[in-house]
């Protein structure tokens, strides 16, 4: 008997991990949506400072009532400065790129994340990954060129942005899997949105950006961006540290469906075949990593 609960762990721990992940999904799609809306009314470099503020103000407050320490000797260690420096690149190019180009386009990007993630997986963490799911991985990688469509008319450099926010993005999440479990969810939260902070004010300054008295409606959009951004950040921390990363990463392709809905219904935006096509790429070859992920599991 109890060996039968010992081969069930891993597949209980791989659903709690998803259900993790399309939450954080879901909450990160619509901080994305008022982060975007922000942008439309202050520089970009102040909506990240203003949308980094309230993360860490909401995340600070967390870790003070649930008696979590946030000043630890972990959090200045090798791999949290690794980890704030890919958050700090992911922050900073995926914020412009949600505000230079549509949020439809800079969502079906990001979602080679977990592509990458699960290369990312083989080769640090020695996860085995065989030659059918590295095959999935470079289709997957075919399917953001797709949408890229580099040498076409219609490319633009802007979405190169995407791009860089995407591998910023990728490597954060593979860091956190190998943070010390003494930083709590809290403290990963206030470390992280404090880069964000750092990324909007060294972009305020390299741009020259000039800061403007911001009416109720932004400031009210990056307080929902801090608090929807708090929940997805909080859920996507509790889904690195539960199950597989190539079992768990897959499920962040929802976030694919929660971005252009929002894109389509908010911004009236109109995603060309060429989107849907490399969204499709990108979707199907994660879904064979992660069928690939449960043959083997069994």
């Amino acid at each position: 008997m109890s060996n039968v609960g010992a081969t069930n762990e891993p597949g209980r721990a791989n659903a709690l991990g998803a259900l993790f992940m399309v939450a954080s999904m879901a909450g990160f799609a619509v901080e994305d949506m008022f982060l975007k809306s922000a942008t439309q009314h202050v520089p970009v470099g102040q909506a990240m400072v203003g949308f980094g503020l309230g993360g860490v103000a909401i995340f600070w407050i967390a870790a003070v009532l649930r008696g979590e320490p946030v000043h630890v000797s972990s959090a200045f260690g090798r791999t949290m400065m690794v980890r704030n420096m890919f958050e700090i690149g992911g922050r900073l190019f995926y914020t412009l790129a949600i505000a230079l180009t549509p949020l439809s386009s800079a969502t079906a990007i990001l979602q080679a994340a977990p592509l990458v993630m699960v290369a990312g997986a083989a080769v640090i963490f020695g996860e085995r990954v065989g030659w059918r799911r590295w095959s999935a991985i470079l289709i997957g990688l075919i399917g953001v060129l797709v949408i890229l469509r580099p040498g076409a008319e219609s490319f633009s450099w802007l979405s190169v942005l995407a791009v860089l926010g995407m591998l910023g993005f990728a490597g954060r999440d593979l860091a956190t899997r190998a943070v010390s479990a003494s930083l709590g969810t809290a403290a990963l939260g206030v470390f992280g949105f404090a880069t964000i902070v750092v990324a909007g004010t060294v972009y305020a300054v390299w741009s020259g950006e000039a800061w403007v008295l911001p009416g109720a409606a932004p400031i009210l959009d990056l307080l929902l961006a801090s608090a929807f951004g708090a929940a997805g950040y909080a859920a996507l921390t509790l889904a690195m540290r539960t199950g597989e990363i190539s079992s768990v990463t897959p499920f962040r392709y929802s976030r694919l469906i929660f971005g252009i809905v929002l894109g389509v219904v908010v911004f009236g935006e109109r995603p060309d075949a060429a989107t849907y096509a490399g969204s499709a790429i990108i979707v199907l070859s994660g879904l064979y990593i992660l069928a690939r992920a449960r043959i083997r599991a069994v």
